[in-house]
């Protein structure tokens, strides 16, 4: 069982873990106030007002190194603090980076900007560490997402030592994204509260490192995880909570009762009321809520393994932490939260998450002996297969006979053998290739007719890609929408900035609620994918995948090579 054997927090409100804590224990929050400075060069050089957690100049002075950036620094900084005191096989080790957006903010000055996976293979490098890292860029649920891949990467046996890191930076580019979508308050947010406004954006770096050598009787553990997708909307939750309360669903054992359950709690409007009602679902309303974004912010990446950490400590004094900024429930599902800190009772809780593309994931943590139940010797066949370049199409070794190159023949592919989902238009370069890559797909493994209601694909069924460049077209393109001196960022341009609403689109287009994930790699690893795919399948419910190499470093430049991955 992969066991939490070292840990670290950065933040604006700590350089360690214990520091974090301690101010949290104390009712102090990382939040402040930054004025609108627009037209003055500043952070926030935005035509409005924000509330946000962030390092002062004194922190990133302690942060900075040498030859990296502010965001490598971050991770480096953290990464370094969790293992410092450890002896372990780094030949047998891997780094697990959780991220939203990385160095983003470079792109806003006209820099290069390197890939999240350029930029955790540096850190991988720089600990000694020569094994192909993975980014975990599944929005805001990144966080949880790592957790759960180091856990299946551990207990299957692939490596001794899973060293997850969550960080993220704010930025010019985050904060206007989340502005279009009506999102922030620039006043300290509320989770769960009647008064609500919205969410407040933090930046953090929080570290855990996760062994298999070190399976002693005491010590945090994760018990286990899922991902799961509510195929609703790309950036809008499900109003019942149906793909959060499904992953909950999950964390049941009626041998080892939930102590509490931190709630992703981002005090906007519509998240906090979808979390009530899945809590409701799973029929969990009657265990205790922890809310911490009122003393973080909104930490995207980081957000999962930090408020993780804190919930761990809270645990072993017995506590549950007061959710700070909450007074009044405004939500209709029952919940038991509280604004003073409450006696814990137990020693396992959960983790929530939820974000953009659909999807949710939720993590068990326990303190106790737990019985080893992985089953090492799953066997995964490939089945169907397409392949897409910028010269060609090709479905299970089949060319297709096609006029158009580069973008144009996308297009001319979805008329001429799709032609029935007109918001093709409205994607992204690389979810366009994804889209058409997994239509030809299922067409060919004819599921799209004989399955197309079939419930039990839906909830078994899992999407899980891979590439290198992110999603840097809609990147560059936001970019630009945002220089404007009519300073009107579109929320849809914003949202496709995240690499993971490739798989949103597939499931939400197939009503698929099995796990949508998607991993950053240095370069194509075709042995560290069939990894990550084959411990999909831990997750008992999953019997397919659609997986493989999507990659879209410009509109005439792509490559994109997806199959069918079916347990036996």
């Amino acid at each position: 069982m992969a066991t939490i054997i070292s840990d670290n927090i950065t933040s604006p409100l700590g350089q360690t873990t214990e520091q974090t804590y301690k101010a949290v224990r104390e009712g102090k929050s990382g939040l402040s106030h930054y004025p609108c400075e627009n037209g003055e060069g500043g952070w926030n050089d935005l035509p409005f007002s924000v509330e946000a957690s962030l390092f002062n100049k004194e922190q990133w002075d302690k942060i900075m190194v040498d030859g990296f950036s502010k965001f490598e620094s971050l991770v480096l900084h953290s990464v370094k603090a969790a293992i410092s005191t450890l002896i372990f096989n780094k030949e047998r080790a891997i780094l697990i980076l959780s991220s939203t957006k990385g160095d983003i903010e470079l792109l806003e000055k006209g820099e290069e900007m390197p890939s999240l996976a350029d930029a955790a293979k540096k850190v991988s490098l720089a600990i000694g560490i020569e094994n192909d890292p993975i980014v975990v860029c599944n929005a805001c649920i990144s966080g949880v997402s790592a957790i759960i891949l180091g856990q299946r990467l551990v207990d299957c046996g692939n490596y001794t030592h899973a060293i997850v890191c969550g960080a993220d930076v704010q930025s010019r580019f985050i904060v206007s994204g989340f502005q279009s979508l009506k999102a922030l308050s620039d006043e300290p947010c509320r989770p769960f509260d009647i008064e609500r406004l919205g969410l407040n954006l933090g930046e953090a770096a929080a570290t855990i490192v996760l062994s298999r050598e070190m399976n002693s009787p005491n010590g945090w553990k994760v018990d286990k995880g899922a991902i799961c997708n509510d195929a609703y909307h790309i950036s809008a939750p499900h109003p019942k909570g149906l793909g959060a309360g499904m992953a909950l669903s999950k964390m049941k054992n009626a041998d080892n009762p939930i102590s509490v359950i931190g709630v992703h709690g981002t005090a906007t409007m519509y998240n906090d009321q979808m979390e009530s009602k899945a809590i409701e679902m799973a029929d969990l309303q009657d265990v205790p809520l922890s809310a911490l974004k009122g003393y973080f912010g909104h930490t995207m990446g980081a957000a999962g393994v930090l408020e993780t950490i804190i919930m761990m400590r809270a645990l072993e004094d017995n506590m549950i932490l007061s959710s700070k900024g909450f007074e009044t429930c405004g939500v209709s599902g029952k919940v038991k939260m509280s604004d003073k800190p409450m006696t814990a009772e137990g020693n396992t809780f959960v983790k929530m998450l939820s974000g953009f593309g659909g999807c949710n994931g939720v993590v068990r943590i326990s303190n106790r002996p737990l019985p080893q139940i992985i089953d090492n010797d799953i066997l995964v066949s490939q089945t169907h297969s397409v392949k897409i370049t910028q010269d060609e199409v090709v479905v299970d070794g089949s060319r297709l006979d096609v006029k158009s190159r580069g973008k144009e023949m996308l297009t001319e592919v979805y008329k001429t053998k799709i032609g029935d989902y007109p918001k093709f238009y409205k994607m992204d370069m690389l979810s366009r290739l994804a889209f058409v890559a997994s239509e030809l797909l299922i067409e060919s493994e004819g599921q799209r007719t004989l399955n197309s209601n079939s419930s039990t694909l839906n909830s078994s069924r899992a999407v899980v890609l891979f590439n290198h460049s992110s999603s840097i077209i809609a990147d560059r393109q936001y970019v630009k929408s945002i220089e404007k001196d009519d300073f009107f960022p579109s929320p849809a341009a914003f949202v496709y900035t995240l690499p993971n609403i490739t798989t949103g689109e597939i499931a939400l287009r197939n009503g698929y609620h099995g796990e949508t994930s998607f991993y950053l790699l240095a370069e194509r690893n075709e042995e560290l994918m069939q990894r990550v795919i084959k411990s999909t399948f831990i997750d008992r419910d999953v019997k397919s995948v659609i997986g493989g190499w999507i990659d879209c470093p410009s509109e005439d430049e792509f490559e994109c090579e997806i199959s069918i991955f079916c347990k036996e």
